[in-house]
């Protein structure tokens, strides 16, 4: 997959490597999980739209620096962001999500989504959108929301039920249990688990082997299996930006982010 020839910037949360038709997005907070923050998902598209117009490019890579692929909205800017009453900044945030999946779905390229470790929230939903996802044997899976009070984003609602049906999806959204890779394995998530110490190495032979493919025929599978459901997607990601600003607002939210921060089991309202 190649790895970054100078040292990253400290404002590069983002981090796009290019190795013949392979493009590696890494994802670069590696100090905080790769919790995604508003910058970090702009830059995140823009790295996205940049390879989606890069015609030498047949297979993209998306992962994560550190030990996790992504620990999905940052906590900090959220809890920020709802004392603040904030809600455009939270827009600005899960409107990228809409950008990504969006960009994912109809670029000519195949997407390995390489989950190298854990993947919660928006992170994990980030993984669903790719064409192929793989994972290490340290990768864990949440639908963290329910957790604190929000609703699921990046196009969650509308790529696990269609991954695991819908009533593995509802469970898995009402309870924010946590998956092992194993269990991510047996349900369909992920199409294997790759020992931690080999996984670099076989993402790249994987990545190597679509790039490598019958282009023609691999874009017009991806077209085939994707483009009838397209205006499905749109309307479901405006509806998940819709209503996880319903839900932000929400006092069910401060209180999710309020015992997340006090390490204590929140008691919902339901208001």
């Amino acid at each position: 997959m190649g790895t970054p020839q100078q040292t990253p910037k400290a404002d590069e949360l983002v981090l796009r490597e290019k190795t013949g038709a392979i493009v590696t997005i890494r994802l670069n907070r590696p100090d905080k999980l790769n919790a995604l923050t508003p910058d970090m998902g702009d830059q995140l598209v823009h790295a996205v739209l940049t390879t989606a117009e890069d015609k030498e490019v047949r297979c993209v890579v998306i992962t994560g620096a550190g030990r996790a692929f992504c620990a999905g909205g940052d906590i900090e800017f959220l809890r920020d962001a709802r004392q603040r009453k904030a809600s455009a900044e939270l827009e600005r945030l899960v409107r990228t999500g809409k950008e990504i999946a969006r960009a994912f779905a109809m670029m000519p390229k195949l997407v390995i989504a390489a989950v190298n470790g854990p993947a919660a929230g928006g992170g994990m939903n980030l993984a669903l959108a790719a064409d192929i996802r793989i994972c290490s044997d340290t990768a864990k899976f949440a639908e963290s929301f329910s957790q604190i009070g929000l609703f699921p984003d990046y196009g969650g609602t509308y790529f696990l039920p269609r991954i695991v049906g819908p009533t593995r999806a509802s469970e898995l959204f009402y309870t924010a249990q946590m998956l092992s890779a194993d269990d991510a394995l047996k349900m369909g998530l992920v199409s294997r688990v790759i020992p931690q110490a080999e996984f670099e190495a076989e993402t790249k032979k994987l990545a190597e082997t679509l790039a490598g493919g019958a282009g023609v025929a691999q874009r017009a599978v991806k077209h085939r299996m994707l483009s009838e459901d397209l205006k499905t997607l749109e309307k479901a990601l405006d509806e998940e930006i819709r209503m996880q600003i319903y839900a932000f607002e929400s006092e069910d939210c401060q209180e999710g982010l309020n015992a997340f921060f006090e390490k204590r089991k929140p008691n919902f309202k339901g208001r």
